[in-house]
C-alpha cells in the first residue's frame, strides 16, 4: 500500500512518512554555539557558554524549531501522533550519522513526571529516543533518572524561571555502568533541564554527558 507523506499527503518515499521535498524543508540547524547549540552568525560560543559553561559537554541538535518540524513536534507532543516521533526520530539518526557524531555509550530520555505521564499517557523523549537508539545501535536506559517533585510546564516561562522551576527537581534513580552518556530531548530552549540532569548524571560518575535534541528553540519560542 503506498504512503502518504504525514505533511503534504504525497506519496512518501524512503522508510519515513515524508516525501522528498517535506524532508528538505525541515529546517536544519546552521552556525551555533559548539556548546548549547544556540544559533550564532560568528564564533564557536555564545555569551552565557563563555561566562557559566554548562555541565553537560555539548549538545547535537540537527533542526531548528520552525515550520514545519515545531507543528510535527507539537501534534506528537500533546495529540498522541507517536508516529511522527518514530519518523523524527529516524531522520534525527539519519543527520547525527551524516554528520559524523560519534555515538555515547548509552542514551537517557528526559524522564516526565509521574503525574504528567499519566495525564499525557507517553513520554515523548523516550518515544523519540527509542527509534534513535535502533538506527545508531545504542543502548537505551530508561528508568535512569526521576523527577523527585512535580515542576509546571516550562513553556512561558523565562529563562531564570525554568532554572528555578527544574532546580533540584530530578535524582538517580540508578547508577549505570556508562561513562559516556547523551541525554535525548524533543527540543532544547535555555537547557535549563539538561543542566539539572547532566549535573545529577555526573554527580553519580558519569564522565561526560552530551545533550541531544531534535530542535533548537530560541529562549521563550518553546
Amino acid at each position: 500500500m503506498q504512503r502518504s507523506c504525514i505533511l503534504c499527503l504525497s506519496p512518501a518515499t524512503g522508510p519515513v512518512d515524508l516525501c522528498r521535498a517535506c524532508i528538505d524543508l525541515l529546517p536544519e540547524q546552521g552556525p551555533a554555539c559548539e556548546r548549547c547549540a544556540l544559533p550564532l552568525l560568528v564564533g564557536q560560543r555564545c555569551g552565557a557558554c563563555v561566562t557559566r559553561p554548562p555541565p553537560f559537554s555539548r549538545a547535537r541538535v540537527p533542526f531548528l524549531y520552525s515550520y514545519p518540524l515545531d507543528a510535527l513536534i507539537k501534534a506528537a507532543k500533546f495529540s498522541n501522533r507517536l508516529d511522527y516521533l518514530n519518523h523524527l526520530g529516524r531522520i534525527m539518526a539519519d543527520r547525527l550519522r551524516y554528520a559524523g557524531v560519534h555515538p555515547p555509550e548509552c542514551l537517557v530520555p528526559v524522564p516526565l513526571h509521574w503525574r504528567r505521564l499519566v495525564t499525557r499517557g507517553y513520554n515523548q523523549a523516550l518515544e523519540l529516543a527509542r527509534p534513535l537508539a535502533r538506527e545508531l545501535g545504542v543502548p537505551l536506559c530508561t528508568g535512569v533518572c526521576r523527577r523527585s517533585r512535580y515542576t509546571e510546564p516550562q513553556t512561558g516561562l523565562s529563562a531564570r524561571d525554568r532554572a528555578r522551576n527544574v532546580r533540584s527537581a530530578f535524582r538517580v534513580a540508578r547508577v549505570l555502568p556508562y561513562r559516556h552518556i547523551a541525554l535525548v530531548d524533543d527540543v532544547l530552549t535555555t537547557g535549563s533541564t539538561a543542566r539539572e540532569l547532566a549535573r545529577v548524571l555526573l554527580s553519580t560518575g558519569a564522565a561526560s554527558v552530551e545533550v541531544w535534541a531534535l530542535a533548537r528553540a530560541a529562549p521563550g519560542q518553546a
